[in-house]
């Protein structure tokens, strides 16, 4: 079996403003398995909630076309990659994040010449 490539993407979709005074943003959380052995796609809103001023500041930057505050992107990227592993887990696929890769240990050779080992 050739080895599987998993592609992700997060997009915030929108921001919108609650009359609490929060901010509501759609994100969806799509996952490719290469070769074509599935694809999760996770669809739900986060609430940023906090001091009006911060809060208003950063629908405001959002109006003007920039891009969200990066803690914003961060906290729903967290929530979002560990619904999706619980999600691979159940459908026995593997987790859609970098697993960590052991190096392999190399023996290594002794300088030719002199040796100053004890």
């Amino acid at each position: 079996m050739p080895p599987v490539q998993i592609n992700t993407n997060l997009n915030l979709t929108g921001m919108e403003k609650r009359p609490d005074d929060s901010i509501e943003v759609p994100f969806i959380l799509t996952i490719n398995y290469t070769p074509s052995i599935a694809q999760i796609s996770l669809k739900g809103k986060a609430y940023v909630i906090g001091d009006k001023g911060e809060v208003d500041k950063i629908y405001k930057e959002f109006e003007e076309k920039k891009p969200p505050p990066p803690v914003i992107v961060q906290s729903v990227s967290n929530v979002a990659f560990v619904e999706s592993i619980l999600i691979s887990r159940t459908l026995n696929l593997p987790p859609p994040i970098p697993l960590p890769q052991i190096p392999e240990t190399k023996t290594q050779e002794k300088p030719s010449g002199r040796d100053y080992s004890a």
